[in-house]
This record gives structure tokens, sequence and C-alpha cells, in this order.
């Protein structure tokens, strides 16, 4: 081993120990109640579940005291009219997507499975490929025009490309990946596009904005190889995630996401000075985290302000905002967020508590504990704003629009 890469090998130790210790650090200073109300808070929303006809019931959410919840269900009534079977005989396309095991991913199944879900909705037939399915059966039975898969070895592994060759040497079918960046990739992008080219891959899709595929030099290969990007932003499946009613805003705040890195500078002083909800892989106080759409709704509708704070590349470019944005939004929590680069030319000014820094952050967020009707405007506009433009119906009606325009 040469000397570059023991020194390289030392500095990956180095920051694998600090982040280790940054993770200890922050764990020991959780405020004591947000650990132990944690089983508490989903068994609660498991039981609110159970009864989802009392939380749900129209009349009782149009009569609500929460504006958020009178003018979500409103929203929520004239989205789904709208595009209900709204693209059914307009398109023959039937899609078939790769959809893998939530305890593998849970944001890959969160994507896939609200994109499958829409296209179903709007009357575009869409089905799982299963993670341990069988392609050529499901090939057979389902007989799609078009496959969806993600450019990750974990994923294309478990495909049967021989069968994918065969079936569309009969029929017509277009296999689109995603188009993932070496820059945020453990493998060189050129030898997945010469494995595509091989492959028989049709076209690749991104879920970042389409003016940052545009404009980043490190799309270009893809174009160069000849491919088109297709762009399916992220949105709120509003299937699972709208505003219900019945319950107080008695948690603080609530975060359910994976914990990183980045939650730390932000989230430290609120985490030890304020009880709330946390949720996801990572964080101490779960022990067995289960991914579940149809619950979070129960546990939102009791935020006062809900937390988010984004990734590095989604600050330092203009590339997308994460699915949590749009899903607050749609609930009707007051949200308050970092800086992300793509934040202003999604939404308006007047839509969150947007912070600069982590000492913002922490100013903002006392501010809307001592008084939490400010939120209410903002969250308001938020969710007007996701359920005119960004669920996951309009990203699933787009999607077909795009297919239509493939070359």
């Amino acid at each position: 081993m040469t000397l570059t890469h023991l020194l390289q090998l030392a500095k990956k130790r180095k920051v694998k120990l600090q982040r280790s210790l940054e993770k200890h650090q922050f764990n020991w200073l959780f405020n004591s109640a947000t650990v132990h109300q944690h089983d508490a808070i989903l068994a609660e929303a498991e039981h609110a579940l159970a009864n989802r006809d009392i939380h749900e019931n129209l009349e009782a959410c149009l009569k609500s005291p929460d504006p958020l919840v009178q003018q979500g269900t409103r929203l929520k009534l004239n989205l789904d009219t709208s595009f209900k079977d709204s693209m059914a005989g307009v398109s023959e396309e039937r899609i078939l997507i790769q959809i893998p095991d939530a305890r593998f991913s849970p944001a890959g199944y969160s994507l896939f499975s609200n994109l499958m879900e829409s296209l179903n909705y709007i009357g575009i037939p869409a089905q799982v490929l299963g993670w341990d399915a069988d392609s050529q059966q499901a090939l057979e039975s389902f007989k799609p025009t078009v496959l969806l898969s993600s450019d990750n070895t974990e994923y294309l592994r478990r495909i049967d490309w021989d069968a994918i060759a065969k079936y569309k040497s009969v029929q017509r079918l277009r296999v689109g990946l995603s188009a993932a960046l070496e820059e945020y990739e453990s493998t060189p992008l050129l030898p997945r596009l010469a494995w595509a080219k091989v492959h028989q891959i049709d076209f690749f899709y991104s879920y970042r904005d389409e003016d940052y595929v545009k404009s980043r030099k490190e799309y270009v290969p893809f174009f160069d190889a000849g491919y088109q990007i297709l762009c399916i932003p992220f949105g709120a499946n509003t299937l699972h995630y709208f505003p219900v009613a019945g319950f107080e805003r008695d948690l603080n705040y609530v975060l359910m996401a994976s914990r990183k890195r980045e939650h730390i500078a932000y989230l430290k002083n609120i985490a030890h000075q304020y009880s709330g909800f946390l949720d996801g892989p990572g964080w101490k106080q779960v022990k067995h985290f289960q991914f579940n759409r149809e619950r979070d709704r129960y546990i939102y509708a009791r935020a006062k302000v809900g937390l988010n704070v984004h990734l590095p590349e989604q600050i330092d470019w203009a590339c997308e905002l994460n699915e949590r944005t749009y899903q607050l939004a749609a609930c009707g929590v007051p949200q308050l967020i970092d800086h992300p680069m793509l934040l202003n030319k999604i939404f308006g000014s007047n839509s969150f508590f947007i912070a600069q820094s982590p000492a913002q952050y922490d100013e903002l967020f006392n501010e809307l504990i001592r008084n939490p009707s400010l939120g209410i405007e903002k969250a308001l506009n938020a969710q007007r704003e996701v359920f005119a433009s960004h669920t996951t119906f309009h990203r699933a009606k787009s999607l077909i629009d795009q297919l239509k325009l493939l070359k």
C-alpha cells in the first residue's frame, strides 16, 4: 500500500471517529422527555390510524378549529377530483417500477411507491417489481411499456437482464434508470454509461430540478452518450400526507428523517432544551425503526413546528428540496427550514421560517414556540402552493408528458 493510500485511510478513520464522537455527544444531549415519550407517541398515532374514520371524517375536517385542517381538506378534495383517472385513455403506457424493501432503503421505497400509487390514481397502470421478484414472470403478467429502476448495483443485480432483452425483442419496452452523478456515487460514471449501452437502457431520469440538470457540466456525459434525462422532482403524496382533525399541537417539534451529520449543528440546542419527536434510522431513542407513511400524518398533526434540514449539496446547488419540505407543507405544519438554494424558485418568500445559520435556526424556533400563531399564515401559504403544483400527482402526469416526447 502506498503512502498516499495510507494517508487517505488515516484521514477517513479520523473523520469516522469524529462523526462517531459527534453522534455520541448529540445523543447524550437529548431532552430526556424526547426519549421517554417516543414509543408512546408512536402508539398513539397507531391508535389514531386504527380510528381514521373519526380523524378523516369530511365534516369534522371542514369544521375543524384549525384553519390548516380546513384549508387542506378543501384543497385535497379539489385535487383528488381534478386528477382522478385524468390520464386514463390519454396514454397507453404501463409502468413497472422496481421498489426496494423499506428496510434496505426507506427513501427509495417512499419515492418509488409514491410514484406508482400516483400513476395508478391518474389512470396509468403501474405495478411494483418486487425486490426479489422474478423479472420474466413480472414482464409476462403485466406487459409493461416502461420499466423504471435505479442505477445502483443493489437494484440492477436483482433484475434478469436476459429476460429484459428477450421481452424487448418482441414487445415495446423502454427502460429508464436514475441519472446518478459520479460526485455523489461510489462508482465512475463512464463505465456505468457503457453498461447502460450494452443492456439497452433507453433513458435516464432525475429527481433534480430541470435547470440544474441542464446546466451542471457533470451531466454532459449522459447527453454525449445520446441519452435524454427526464426530470421527476420530489413532491407530496397527498394520498398519505394531508391534515387530519381532532388533535392538539402538543409536540414542540417533529422531525422524521434519517439522522445526518448536518442535524447536529442545527438541532443540538433545540434537542437539548425542548422535548419533541424524532424518528428515523440512527436516532438514539429509535430502537426498531419501521417506515409507515399512513401513520406519519397523525404525528405531524401534533407538531407546533416541523423541523427540516438539508444536505450540503442541496444547500450549495439549486438541485432539489427534500421530500420532507413538501410533506410538512401538505400536512399543514409550520416549517422551520435551513436555506437550500432551490427554495426560492419553488416556494414564495412567505411560506416558511428560513434560517441562514444554526444560530438563527435556534432564534426562530424559540420565537415560534413563544408565539405559535406566527406559523399559521406561512403554513397556509406553503400548503396552498404544494396542492397547486407540487404533489406526486403533478409529478406522475409530468412523467407521462415527458415520455411522449422521448426520442
